[in-house]
């Protein structure tokens, strides 16, 4: 069955978590968070192989792009354009 219990987050974005969901937990440990609209998930990383490790990293870059994008930093062209202008720049 499932432990629940409540935490508060510091000033510092610190969170503690109750020590009978610890105890297979040691300092140094890496977590993998995951955040999706109101749920946070925290998972030991070390049940993951290093191939998950370069996913989640992948897909920070590929979210900051986006955010980038929908920000208005990049400018949107035809791929026929985008060809013509990276050739341009020889």
């Amino acid at each position: 069955m499932a432990q629940i219990d409540i935490t508060r987050i510091s000033s510092k974005g610190q969170v503690v978590i109750p020590s009978q969901m610890r105890q297979d937990l040691k300092e140094g440990d890496k977590l993998l968070i995951i955040k999706s609209d109101d749920r946070i998930i925290l998972k030991k990383a070390d049940k993951f192989d290093k191939q998950l490790e370069e996913d989640v990293i992948v897909a920070k870059r590929v979210e900051a792009a986006w955010r980038e994008i929908e920000e208005g930093k990049y400018k949107r062209m035809s791929a026929k354009d985008f060809i013509n202008e990276i050739r341009n720049l020889k």
